[in-house]
């Protein structure tokens, strides 16, 4: 949250060129005062924020809410009619003293179809007037959170207000008339709320935000609006949050998604052309160099689809414009082999190749992966080496002064062609002779700024090569990595083993939680290996869960695998700990290695044919899908068991089923998409932070990402230079906020 305010406020004090960027960006305590504090759980930090904080549902005056849309959880106000009341004494009889226990009111409200129960508990007195308040058939609002009892929804002491049939407040308070006001204008919205702030307090303050806006001038020109067909600004606010019909909040709704749809593409654009000014040296693949002999050592053909991209990207690496691609492939597809060949081919033509990895353990991985693959051609060490060869080391931040030293001179010299590391790459003191190709693994941990680090380092715009494992769906990859051109790898490699996955029930089923730790010791009794992945490190009280990583590796230890060898991974450990850690399993001196998501890309033990997640139900399925991709890597068949304790009807079950019923990564990708917000996709859904995509789903709105596209490029092309002040604006906010999430996660 720290980090996620700091930012606002280097925000608040950029420069803007236009005026409606720097309201839009203002803190909202420069409208709100010391109030906005109250709005930080709903991530509405700023002006823009709260006034894209759109109403979840509208009421017309005479309009019953429809009760079916309602979520366990939400802070509501509902319109709906009593369709009858149940007093409950309390025990031994009506208590009319104060020492007894309260009488209990049950209101069944219904919409005419569904029915929603509203439960108040008191004295007698009160409850006889709530009773009188709440007759059969009388209408009113009420406002409250949904929760559920018996498992049926349930509102527990609502605050409500009763009508007439003309639309009139029964009774009068300050409160009642609050909720009345919902009701008096033609259309009014609901907002998203939570217990200390009420829909109607977050409409007084959206009146008082619009404010602020009067007069500015809209940060799009004419031409723009007109080619994307939508209102001002000002109107689309206006037009969402107080609506005189329909066809104002369809029309607010769309400007305010073209908003962040052409912000997002505008930059990609703007990306896009400043690369094709850029000249990088080309790389045309050299015969009978370095590449050539690595292709000859190697003990396996390489799949259709490795062929394939590689020469799309040797292609682009032989010309003289910067390279900008991206790899997707599913897990296990052999990115890191296509992404080695890339670098060779630089090598040949007499530049360094650098791949930049997001953590310690995934740099170290690369690093022994690479020199596995290479042998004796990553081992040039002068008259020693063979002829085709060159020298990879590998640069981060836990290592010793000694280490980076040496590393840094091989670098620096160009003794060293491949260079593997994590953001200590970055550093000033690492210099490059003639830096050809960046390789970034999993682009969407790194901000854009980051990777210009290394880019403008270079004497020559070097090429750039990203690699993810996270299979990105089209409309994904449009809005993400718009500057991208985009191969892909499907086609996993011959010998890959089966990988079966079974969800265990550990709430009604304890006796196959049992059975799973059994089938890990006869996994390692047959001289296998087994991942086993938790959610958290430690234990978390509040969540009512004792066995983190820490605490699950002691029970193992002392229970289901006492005997067995298990060591224990996550990101707390100092790094000779987690080197050693890793080490251990990878050279078989481990059986078992408890661990959290540290292990989710790029750690390769073909020796590990299981895995048991734990508490899977608090992964996503992407993430799922990745940690599945850590076995079934060599010829071994393999198992990954879901434990958890989550209700068979639960959304988060059927997760879990989605994931057990297939491998294919891009099926799981639409479903994760389709299941969760974009920014969770993409990684921006950090604590407090803020997500450029607040209200655009790119899977139900590609006709206007498709649109925004067309608008951005012709933009570039009439403004080249981004002189346009909202265009310069659009650009600066969304890099801010891809950079700020990048640096919350690091």
């Amino acid at each position: 949250m720290a980090e996620a305010l700091a930012r606002i406020a280097a925000m608040a004090a950029t420069p803007w060129r236009t005026q409606a960027f720097g309201e839009l960006n203002a803190p909202l305590a420069s409208v709100l005062g010391s109030q906005a504090k109250l709005f930080e759980p709903l991530r509405v930090f700023t002006v823009g924020d709260l006034l894209r904080h759109l109403p979840r549902h509208y009421l017309a005056g005479t309009e019953l809410t429809d009760l079916a849309t309602l979520e366990e959880g939400e802070h509501v106000a509902v319109m709906a009619r009593v369709a009858g009341t149940v007093v409950h004494a309390g025990r031994g009889g009506p208590q009319r003293g104060r020492g007894g226990p309260p009488s209990r009111l049950e209101v069944t409200l219904t919409d005419g179809s569904g029915r929603l129960k509203a439960t108040f508990f008191g004295r007698d007195h009160l409850v006889q007037w709530w009773e009188r308040e709440l007759t059969r058939g009388v209408r009113g609002i009420f406002v409250g959170k949904v929760g559920s009892f018996n498992g049926l929804p349930q509102m527990t002491h609502p605050a409500f207000v009763m009508l007439d049939e003309a639309g009139r407040v029964v009774g009068n308070s300050e409160e009642k008339e609050k909720i009345a006001d919902l009701s008096r204008s033609g259309l009014v919205g609901l907002y998203p709320a939570t217990a200390k702030v009420k829909t109607w307090t977050i409409a007084e303050s959206v009146r008082l935000a619009l404010h602020v806006l009067d007069g500015t001038d809209d940060p799009w020109p004419a031409w723009v609006r007109e080619r994307a067909g939508v209102v001002g600004l000002h109107e689309a606010f206006s037009g969402v949050h107080r609506p005189e019909g329909r066809d104002d909040i369809e029309r607010g709704n769309r400007r305010l998604r073209f908003d962040e749809a052409f912000s997002t593409q505008l930059t990609m654009a703007y990306r896009r052309a400043e690369n094709a000014r850029h000249s990088a040296g080309p790389r045309p693949r050299r015969p009978d160099g370095l590449l050539d002999a690595f292709d000859a050592r190697l003990p396996f053909r390489m799949t259709e689809g490795q062929q394939t991209t590689s020469e799309e990207i040797f292609a682009d690496l032989a010309r003289s414009q910067p390279m900008q691609r991206l790899l997707q492939g599913e897990v296990g597809s052999g990115k890191t082999l296509v992404a080695l060949r890339a670098m060779l081919a630089v090598v040949d033509a007499g530049g360094q190749a650098v791949l930049l990895a997001p953590t310690e353990v995934l740099a170290q991985q690369h690093h022994q992966t690479i020199l596995g693959l290479m042998g004796e051609l990553g081992m040039a060490d002068g008259v020693f080496g063979p002829e085709h060869a060159t020298k990879v080391v590998c640069l981060t931040g836990s290592m010793s002064a000694a280490e980076k030293k040496k590393a840094l001179l091989a670098i620096a010299s160009g003794e060293a062609g491949i260079v593997v590391g994590t953001h200590a790459l970055l550093a000033e003191q690492v210099q490059f002779v003639d830096l050809g190709l960046v390789v970034v693994d999993e682009q969407h941990r790194f901000g854009v700024e980051q990777r210009a680090v290394l880019t403008d380092r270079a004497r020559a715009r070097p090429h750039v090569l990203v690699l993810t494992a996270t299979p990105i769906p089209r409309s994904v990859a449009m809005t993400v990595f718009g500057d991208l051109e985009v191969s892909t790898l499907a086609e996993l490699p011959t010998g890959r083993a089966d990988v079966s996955t079974v969800v265990v029930d550990a709430g009604r089923r304890p006796a196959w939680v049992e059975r799973a730790w059994e089938r890990v010791r006869e996994e390692v009794a047959q001289g296998r290996q087994v991942f086993v992945v938790a959610p958290r490190i430690g234990a978390n009280p509040k969540e009512g869960d004792g066995l983190g990583v820490v605490g699950l590796a002691e029970h193992l230890r002392a229970g289901p695998l006492v005997g067995v060898r298990v060591g224990v991974l996550h990101g707390q450990l100092p790094s000779e700990a987690k080197e050693e850690a890793m080490a251990a399993f990878v050279d078989g001196q481990t059986d078992v290695l408890v661990a959290t998501t540290i292990i989710e890309v790029g750690v390769d033990v073909p020796n590990a044919s299981m895995m048991v997640i734990w508490d899977a139900d608090r992964f996503g399925i992407s993430q799922l899908h990745q940690l599945r991709g850590r076995i079934g890597r060599g010829s071994l068949p393999g198992v990954c068991l879901l434990i958890s304790s989550a209700e068979p009807d639960a959304e988060a079950w059927h997760r879990l089923a989605a994931v057990a019923s297939t491998r294919d990564g891009f099926e799981l990708a639409e479903l994760d998409l389709a299941q969760r917000r974009e920014g969770d996709v993409l990684g921006a859904n950090q604590s407090g932070g803020r997500s450029t995509l607040r209200l655009l789903r790119v899977l139900e709105h590609a006709d206007i990402i498709e649109a925004a596209r067309a608008v951005a490029e012709e933009a570039v092309r009439r403004d080249p230079g981004a002189e346009t002040p909202g265009f310069a604006d659009a650009v600066t906010q969304t890099n801010a906020l891809a950079d700020g999430d990048w640096i919350e996660r690091t």
